[in-house]
């Protein structure tokens, strides 16, 4: 541990401190300096954090965020250094931790035996369990599509990729294609009629 001594005289509205000496020299800025040149590059700093979220509220955010932690850790900063690079620096590290922390938080870890629900889906599309069709339903509504579309969409359903599906039905690549996406319209349809 290094024994200082301040020295309070200005030197170009900074604050000479010197350590030891054989420890080197660093100049602190002045606060009201220091100020002046955060609320200088505030507009290239809601520049960056509107680049790195792509959301006005969210860059506010970060904007405050990063403002308030450039307040505080003042003195951490060296005069020599680029500013503006510095500050930059420490929004886009805030901005890392913030989406880590959020990553994080959507993170589900299952403690049970069985792992039971990992193997839940999270978002089935449905509002209740109410609303989720039975398998009998899905099938009537496959059945009653026309045979040109219902043997594509059954194939496709089974694992059969477009290209296996066109050479077994001798059709064109585009016509599977086309018949698989109006099946699903048409099932869509269909399904929406039936609640």
């Amino acid at each position: 541990m290094f024994n200082f001594k301040i020295s309070m005289r200005n030197w170009k509205n900074s604050i000479f401190v010197s350590y030891n000496d054989y420890a080197p020299i660093k100049f602190v800025m002045n606060r009201a300096l220091f100020q002046k040149k955060i609320v200088d590059i505030q507009r290239n700093m809601f520049s960056f954090a509107m680049m790195l979220t792509a959301n006005t509220e969210e860059a506010e955010d970060l904007l405050q965020d990063t403002t308030l932690k450039v307040l505080n850790h003042q003195d951490m900063y060296v005069e020599n250094n680029n500013f503006k690079a510095w500050v930059m620096t420490i929004m886009r590290n805030i901005f890392i931790n913030n989406y880590r922390k959020v990553i994080r938080n959507q993170t589900i870890f299952d403690q049970t035996e069985d792992l039971y629900h990992l193997n839940l889906p999270q978002d089935s599309g449905f509002d209740s369990p109410e609303a989720a069709f039975t398998i009998k339903e899905i099938n009537q509504a496959i059945n009653a599509l026309d045979s040109e579309l219902k043997i594509p969409f059954s194939l496709y359903l089974a694992g059969y990729k477009y290209e296996e599906i066109a050479g077994k039905l001798n059709i064109p690549l585009g016509t599977v294609k086309s018949r698989i996406f109006i099946s699903r319209n048409k099932l869509q349809k269909a399904l929406k009629g039936m609640r």
